[in-house]
């Protein structure tokens, strides 16, 4: 404390870098103005370089001044600022330092190489390097020359261990310094490049740089991570929080995609994950969650003429639903919705898929469809939803203009579970049988109504009539016996979510909140959850039953009477006098 850099055996900056082995598990680098090594989480340290710096003494006195000195022991220069081993071939280390060189061993440190660039500024900061993930001689560096008002991009690439360097920035104008260069894990030549004013993208191993910068805001890019298995990209903003695209698997086809008319991405695997993650909406100071479920991209050149329909298989090859672009087509019941798009296009409403040109994005929530509802229903602590699909490999079939396109993904299991396949099968097959015999249910109730309605038309337009009494007492006794059969279904005082507190819910309540109880939870249903849906399901069975023998016998007996009494089509009143 209160020393200069002159003063110090050796130099450390605020941020040095500190990197894992990938190739020695116990290994780990820190980086000052030499290159340190321990294998013993840091109860010691070897060193393994030279000073890998320019060791300007000019450059190591007092920090601060001229009034007071700023010397907290780390606000020095000439030091290591970047550091990374190869992650394909062990003992490959490279280094940069703020100082501007660029150094590489090939035999973990025992021989150090200066291979920094020949057309590089020569105080520059190297701010970043990335050793590639495919090649061992491969590797690309950042430098930045802002301090000095240069707020040009500075990228290099090697190929042959930094004997030779080749500037690659076209495309990323002058003001856009650049902080941070990486290369895809799962792409070789896609690479990404953090600079002052946003982010890039190069398709052709820093030939060419677009944009990507999507929706992220106008900010400086700090640093970048690649996730391989994960196939996400992290990014570090000064004063902008962490952003993330995690479907890299588009970046990686675009090109294939833009080549065609209709071009179905293939997805990555999804997780049988609960709900979207998070009580609270995304906000300034809060992240929003991926969303939950199979996300699916496809690439539309134009918009085409017909219908755009996209089709779920499931593992035995049958099809679990259709999404259309037409609202008329979608399912009945809630949908999951087409967000915006992705490089343009866009996302169609509830229940639909988007016919935009451009990418578009669908999020298959996992759901099978849902129980048939009917207008008013009203239930407490129950669902209608229909049973998640369980881990397995699926298809996705896209039909645009009478051409169809097919990619296959994997459903994986929540990786906190253990549930086993078996398990899971006996979940799927009992919210089935709920979820079948919900709409059997509602079924019911709608022809009850139905029925109801038209025989309240009839009796209305005879009401008057001489000889109507025999339709509306037969329509009357007939109402009785499904009014009943209803009431034992489904609590008909429901008009709000709060009258189940006062009226008890019927078969119907109670078979749907069974639903809930089966699927609280990635495992096999309870004894007591097939017990109480045996024992619902005969309860409703023998209402089912009623209903039926009624539409067999007292249904056939009101029409006889409309019939017999020869009803007309449609009565004329007579005018009243006066008139």
């Amino acid at each position: 404390m209160g020393s200069g850099a002159e003063g110090m055996k050796y130099r450390f900056q605020w941020n040095f870098p500190l990197v894992f082995s990938p190739h020695e598990a116990n290994a780990i680098y820190a980086g000052g103005n030499i290159l340190f090594k321990s294998t013993n989480e840091g109860h010691s340290w070897e060193a393994i370089s030279r000073d890998l710096t320019r060791n300007d003494r000019t450059k190591m006195g007092p920090s601060g001044g001229p009034i007071t000195k700023d010397n907290t022991s780390v606000e020095y220069y000439g030091t290591i600022f970047t550091l990374m081993e190869s992650p394909v071939e062990k003992g490959v280390i490279w280094t940069g330092s703020d100082d501007g060189l660029v150094h590489v061993t090939r035999d973990a440190g025992k021989q150090w190489e200066n291979v920094t660039p020949k057309n590089m500024p020569e105080w520059i900061q190297i701010n970043s390097l990335d050793a590639s993930p495919h090649k061992g001689g491969t590797a690309y560096v950042a430098g930045t020359m802002y301090k000095s008002d240069d707020f040009k991009p500075y990228l290099y690439k090697t190929s042959d261990y930094g004997k030779t360097w080749k500037k690659i920035t076209n495309g990323i104008p002058d003001g856009a310094f650049t902080r941070v260069i990486r290369e895809d894990p799962n792409r070789q030549g896609l690479l990404y490049a953090g600079t002052e004013t946003g982010i890039y993208v190069s398709f052709d191993d820093g030939e060419n740089w677009q944009s990507l910068q999507l929706n992220l805001p106008v900010v400086p890019i700090t640093d970048l991570a690649l996730q391989k298995r994960d196939n996400d990209l992290v990014a570090a903003t000064q004063g902008r929080s962490f952003w993330v695209i995690d479907d890299l698997n588009v970046i990686h086809q675009i090109q294939d995609a833009m080549k065609t008319d209709a071009y179905l991405f293939k997805p990555e695997s999804a997780f049988r994950l609960p709900g979207g993650g998070g009580f609270l909406p995304p906000a300034a100071t809060i992240g929003q969650n991926p969303p939950a479920g199979a996300v699916i991209y496809y690439h539309l050149k134009n918009r085409p003429a017909g219908d755009v329909t996209l089709e779920l298989v499931d593992p035995s090859g049958r099809s679990i639903r259709k999404y259309m672009s037409r609202s008329a087509s979608a399912p009945a019941g809630p949908q999951p919705a087409s967000e915006e798009g992705f490089f343009g296009g866009g996302g169609g409403g509830q229940g639909r898929v988007s016919a935009e040109a451009g990418i578009n994005r669908f999020v298959w929530d996992l759901r099978y469809p849902e129980a048939t509802r009917f207008p008013g229903l009203i239930l407490w602590s129950g669902e209608t939803r229909g049973p998640r699909a369980t881990p397995g490999t699926y298809q996705v079939k896209l039909t645009v203009d009478g051409k169809t396109l097919t990619q296959s993904f994997d459903l994986k299991s929540d990786p906190r579970v253990d549930t086993t396949p078996t398990e899971y099968a006996k979940q799927f097959e009992l919210l089935m049988k709920i979820r079948d015999k919900l709409t059997e249910t509602h079924q019911a109730i709608i022809q009850i109504r139905d029925v109801r309605k038209q025989m309240e038309e009839i009796t209305n337009r005879v009401k008057d009539q001489a000889d109507a009494k025999p339709v509306i007492e037969a329509a009357r006794a007939l109402n009785a016996k499904m009014t009943a059969v209803e009431e034992e279904l489904y609590q008909t005082k429901n008009q709000s979510n709060q009258d189940p507190l006062n009226y008890p819910i019927r078969l119907n309540n109670k078979l749907a909140a069974l639903a809930g109880v089966v699927a609280s939870a990635d495992a096999a249903p309870t004894e007591q959850s097939f017990m109480v849906y045996e024992d619902l399901t005969g309860k409703i069975d023998a209402q089912l039953q009623k209903l039926d023998q009624i539409m067999k016998t007292d249904l056939p007996a009101f029409n006889r009477a409309v019939r017999d009494k020869e009803i007309p089509a449609v009565i004329v009143r007579a005018k009243a006098a006066g008139q």
